[in-house]
């Protein structure tokens, strides 16, 4: 909101985000559970024609300009003991499951089918820890800097979304720039792009083992195919929000490597 006011320059931003504060509900389908197959194929839709309508579409809404996507890793179920062994949808019956607050983060959680439970992220550490949920989903470096495996015994890898981020501007700060600075902040950007992408998928390809290892937490490989279909049917509602078809229109978006300029 301060990036869009002009209070502030710049800010992180994501999908999820703009589609409550802005609002633009309609772009909250970036960020839907297994709507993008992989990296490559979240690159080729971000950084293609339907990336390129939803961002047109958003500086006009609101004067904030995205000025490139980092990603921070794909969100597995991390779980406590008491939430046991889940390998499909019907085993999260009932599981407090902490999503962020915005309505697009609890059909998430629905859609895999728990109890979705709205919790500040500062909250989630001692909620675990006294049973007030039963589990929370989040990429594994942000499991790990948090610590959430002192809290929690199980991780399902139901890659189940790709978390992204979006470094945006105020489109007036953004058009008095000169030319030349557009066009260095852009590469800065894409250096800090491929930084910080390549830093995530090193470290979740390592901690699975640490986990296993040295935390003595249990890896589940679930039904992926089963919460992909839960979630899918749960989805269809979201048509109206959307756009009819517009999420299986992304998801068969071709998935070539996208080529960076």
């Amino acid at each position: 909101l301060g990036t869009m006011r002009g209070d502030i320059d710049m800010c992180d931003g994501s999908p999820s985000w703009y589609a409550d504060l802005v609002p633009y509900p309609e772009i909250g389908v970036l960020e839907a559970a297994y709507v993008f197959k992989s990296l490559d194929h979240l690159y080729y839709v971000v950084n293609g024609p339907i990336g390129k309508a939803y961002w047109d579409e958003l500086r006009k809404k609101s004067g904030l300009v995205v000025l490139d996507t980092w990603f921070l890793g794909t969100r597995e179920l991390n779980l406590t003991k008491k939430a046991g062994v889940v390998r499909t949808p019907e085993d999260l019956k009932g599981v407090k499951l902490r999503m962020p607050g915005s309505e697009a983060w609890m059909d998430v959680g629905r859609g895999l089918g728990a109890q979705p439970t709205p919790l500040g992220f500062n909250e989630v550490y001692m909620a675990l820890k006294t049973g007030t949920i039963d589990g929370q989903d989040n990429p594994l470096p942000t499991d790990f800097s948090s610590k959430f495996y002192e809290v929690t015994h199980y991780i399902v890898l139901t890659d189940h979304q790709m978390t992204i981020i979006n470094p945006t501007i105020n489109e007036k700060v953004w058009e008095s720039m000169p030319e030349d600075y557009k066009v260095y902040m852009k590469k800065a950007l894409l250096i800090g792009r491929n930084y910080c992408n390549r830093l995530v998928l090193e470290q979740e390809a390592s901690l699975l083992a640490k986990f296993q290892n040295e935390f003595g937490m249990e890896i589940i490989i679930p039904d992926k195919a089963a919460f992909m279909e839960n979630v899918k049917k749960m989805y269809v509602k979201n048509d109206d929000i959307w756009g009819k078809g517009v999420y299986e229109k992304i998801q068969n978006a071709s998935a070539e490597v996208y080529e960076a300029e």
